[in-house]
């Protein structure tokens, strides 16, 4: 068997031991501001996805919410095990200053915390899960596993979450802008919508009556990979958009920082189908970008953007793994030649380059030394960057080997080094001051 079906054979063996069920999502009860239930790829998206075409005014406020089950859950004395989930709807602002409606999830942990303080909040920022609405990481809580013969989407980030609940924090899922709502396309790796996304979570959370999490209570940041990038945004743009959300701490993991970078590195790998996400998203946050695309991208790559607009992780490996965008352009060119070509596309990344200001917060930075995805020079670059401009940065190099494979090269760190990142965090929410070893920065790998 090939290297990618053999990984995601494995993936879905994992989820499969776990007890998640391979049906698609039913529609949820609850309130919702339209009966009406769509489909993606054969996947039922409930009608809770549906925004309503009013949205309130202030950014994290609550537009409506549900119970929501978890598909990984015991009884327990006090209530379910790890805890008891709520799928969310909440406001936020786009990277054009419009208002949208953003799904979730909180889970309140049956698990007592043990630390400082009260019961502390962190925000899990999903690594990739791809563009169709079924990919959403909060209907992933429900149905781990979504294979119907038409997708396949795997639930990786649930393994964070119950870690974290097993430690007595409780924890808001974000499914960013336009994943899983049903009113526009997911806008993948945009800095502002992510890290708005991120920050109204945590607004979401408090207030919900049913939450023990408080004003008064500490808050964390967790992301990888897309969740890196995106946590890494929302704690450079914390102070000036949320200054009520005050950070204990932020995780970024893998951050995709420098998305010219990045775009060179997934070109041709694995996981090439994600350069198809970028293009819809971008498109659809900046339409004066279209008539370039229209001068470049041939049928056969306007037949693949649609294509993956539609898809999750798993889809997109066997759809598209190994692709090249050259065989998208009309001129034989690569995307990463078209933005060399084209300065307005240079300056859309540009505004899309993480590191440009301080966090005003403690960062854990890590990132794979073998990680050739989401390259590790431009995540070591944005710790160069942070400490530069006096952020306290803990920067950590993963020391695993290359093993031929980008797809591996990028999660092994995660699952590496993904207890000791839970650790740092929990000692930021218990109140112990971070350190930073922005010193020893000219000598780490």
């Amino acid at each position: 068997m090939p290297p990618r079906p053999r990984m995601l054979a494995a993936a879905i063996t994992a989820a499969l031991a776990l007890g998640a069920q391979a049906v698609p999502a039913a529609a949820a009860d609850g309130p919702a501001g339209d009966s009406t239930t769509t489909t993606s790829r054969g996947v039922e998206i409930p009608a809770f996805y549906t925004p309503p075409s009013e949205l309130p005014g202030a950014d994290g406020t609550l537009i409506r919410h549900e119970p929501l089950p978890l598909a990984l859950s015991l009884p327990g004395i006090d209530g379910p095990l790890p805890g008891r989930a709520i799928r969310l709807m909440y406001k936020s602002t786009d990277a054009n200053g419009e208002a949208v409606a953003v799904t979730g999830a909180y889970i309140e942990p049956a698990a007592k915390w043990r630390g400082d303080g009260p019961r502390p909040l962190v925000a899990v920022a999903p690594g990739t899960m791809g563009q169709g609405d079924q990919c959403a990481a909060s209907m992933a809580l429900e149905h781990p596993l979504q294979l119907n013969g038409q997708t396949v989407s795997v639930g990786y980030e649930d393994l964070s979450v119950y870690r974290l609940l097993l430690r007595g924090v409780a924890v808001v899922v974000t499914d960013y802008v336009g994943l899983g709502t049903t009113d526009r396309l997911h806008t993948y790796v945009n800095r502002v919508d992510g890290a708005h996304a991120v920050l109204d979570a945590v607004r979401a959370a408090r207030a919900l009556d049913s939450a023990s999490v408080t004003s008064g209570s500490r808050v964390g940041l967790f992301g990888y990979s897309q969740g890196g990038g995106a946590t890494a945004a929302a704690a450079e743009l914390q102070p000036s958009y949320a200054p009520d959300v005050q950070l204990a701490g932020t995780y970024a993991g893998a951050p995709p920082a420098d998305l010219t970078e990045v775009t060179k590195a997934i070109d041709g790998s694995d996981l090439a189908g994600a350069l198809g996400w970028s293009l819809n998203g971008f498109l659809q946050t900046e339409p004066a970008l279209r008539p370039i695309a229209d001068r470049y991208i041939n049928e056969a790559g306007q037949e693949a953007l649609k294509d993956l607009s539609t898809m999750c992780v798993g889809d997109a490996l066997f759809g598209y793994g190994g692709d090249s965008s050259t065989d998208w352009t009309k001129t034989g060119q690569s995307i990463s030649d078209v933005i060399r070509a084209e300065p307005a596309l240079q300056s859309f990344l540009a505004e899309q380059r993480i590191g440009s200001s301080e966090p005003g917060s403690p960062v854990r930075v890590a990132t794979g030394v073998s990680d050739d995805l989401v390259p590790h020079g431009q995540a070591r670059r944005l710790a160069v960057d942070w400490c530069g401009k006096g952020a306290k940065v803990t920067y950590v190099p993963v020391l695993l080997p290359g093993v031929g494979s980008g797809l591996l090269n990028h999660f092994a760190p995660l699952l590496a080094d993904q207890g000791n990142a839970i650790a740092w965090l929990t000692d930021r929410l218990s109140g112990e001051p971070a350190g930073s070893n922005c010193w020893s920065m000219p000598v780490q790998p």
